[in-house]
């Protein structure tokens, strides 16, 4: 079976499924994003300054325990 073939038995599986569909009385379709209920717009998240402050003084003091490491050695 080639692929060209196996693509088209999947198209016409599709158009049935959707004559289906539509003789059940269910002619609109649906979003993916609607059923799943996700929305269009990702929101960002928001940090607090104090939040900013505190991996800041976190990451200074990997540093300066990395750059003591190196006098060291």
């Amino acid at each position: 079976m080639s692929r060209a073939s196996i693509i088209a038995e999947i198209r016409q599986d599709i158009a049935r499924m959707e004559k289906v569909i539509e003789l059940l009385g269910g002619g609109s379709t649906v979003s993916i994003d609607e059923v799943v209920g996700k929305s269009g717009k990702k929101t960002r998240r928001k940090i607090s300054a104090a939040g900013r402050k505190r991996i800041a003084a976190a990451q200074k003091a990997r540093w300066a325990k990395v750059r003591a490491g190196k006098k060291v050695s």
